[in-house]
């Protein structure tokens, strides 16, 4: 199983997904700005992922402004320009706020390379909790099945979009070890191709029979009874169970109901945002129109055509069957669950 980043030499290096399954290839990024811009370009991609490299960016450009005059302003900057790589995913604004939790316990006339050092610890501890948080997943959802069945799932939640095994992906790994998966169908994930790039290269890699369709064969499939579950990841999870994931994902999840077929979840705490009550206010990430009006560099629709691109959708706690977390498996209603965790990470309980 291939790193997606590894902390060495005072540089992140990143696995840069946009090239995979054809090569695989690490970028160095030795400043916050190569950080930045590969979470931009989805490099690297995945919530958890973008939370651990933002962390580690955070450190880069902590560490460049030791020898500025004024840090404490440009930290902040720092900080601002990591939250506007994208809108979605939660993760990336925990990190950051993590991190900069450590800068302003800090006393401004204390040394800043000890600050540093403390940074770099803090970024290592959420690519660390990141990878216990994947095996907790992994470990109460493979306890949702029983007896051997075949799994969608739509884009990637595997390890390349996590510091660890994955969630969707981890509870797959995890129930194929225990004789539950018979087989994996890949949605492809128009329009840039998460499921077949990567998901379909993760599952062979690990021998996981899997079986590639495109996003409009779900339907389908799920009418001829080949998939007995689907289960996804999530980008961000609002109070009330809303789940934001990978465009498509609403589809699949409608999709499940009309055939009742169980729609899991899996996505560790981090992804949860308790700022927010519904979906209905999650900002969702509009991307380049050359992305669907071309494929693999070849032009698909005729220019100048009006494109929406929308990287996410929110698929409503009612078409969620149950959500996978580190901290257990949470069922309707969403809203009590999520605040009796919200009340154990406060302490209250």
């Amino acid at each position: 199983m291939l790193q997606t980043m590894e902390w060495k030499n005072k540089s992140l290096l990143l696995l840069n997904q946009t090239l995979l399954p054809n090569s695989a290839e690490y970028i160095e990024c030795h400043n916050y700005r190569r950080v930045a811009e590969a979470i931009k370009r989805l490099e690297v991609r995945g919530a958890p992922a973008i939370g651990a490299a933002a962390a580690f960016g955070f450190v880069l450009g902590a560490r460049e402004l030791c020898n500025s005059y004024d840090f404490w302003t440009g930290i902040e900057e720092v900080a601002e320009e990591l939250r506007q790589t994208r809108p979605t995913a939660v993760n990336l604004f925990w990190a950051i706020e993590r991190m900069l939790s450590v800068v302003n316990k800090s006393d401004k006339l204390s040394d800043l390379t000890d600050l540093v050092l403390k940074l770099e610890q803090e970024a290592i501890a959420i690519a660390t909790e990141d990878r216990e948080m994947n095996y907790k997943i992994s470990q109460y959802g493979a306890q949702l099945f029983n007896e051997p069945v075949s799994i969608l799932t739509h884009c990637n939640a595997g390890s390349l979009a996590t510091a660890g095994l994955g969630t969707a992906l981890g509870v797959i790994r995890q129930a194929f070890s225990e004789g539950k998966i018979n087989r994996v169908y890949a949605d492809e994930t128009r329009p840039l191709l998460q499921g077949s790039r990567l998901t379909a290269w993760e599952l062979m890699q690990e021998n996981i029979p899997v079986t590639l369709i495109t996003d409009n064969m779900a339907g389908w499939v799920m009418k001829k009874n080949m998939v007995q579950a689907v289960i996804v990841g999530a980008d961000r999870i609002t109070l009330n169970g809303d789940v934001a994931n990978k465009i498509g994902t609403y589809s699949v999840a409608v999709l499940a109901k009309e055939h009742n077929i169980p729609f899991y979840v899996a996505a560790p705490i981090s992804t949860f945002d308790f700022s927010m009550e519904s979906g209905f206010d999650i900002p969702i990430e509009e991307r380049s129109a050359s992305e669907v009006a071309n494929f693999a560099g070849i032009s698909t629709a005729p220019e100048g055509v009006d494109v929406f691109n929308p990287a996410f959708d929110v698929t409503p706690n009612t078409l969620v069957s149950a959500i996978i977390t580190e901290y257990g498996i949470l069922k309707q209603p969403y809203n009590e669950e999520i605040l009796k965790i919200q009340q154990k990470i406060k302490g209250v309980l």
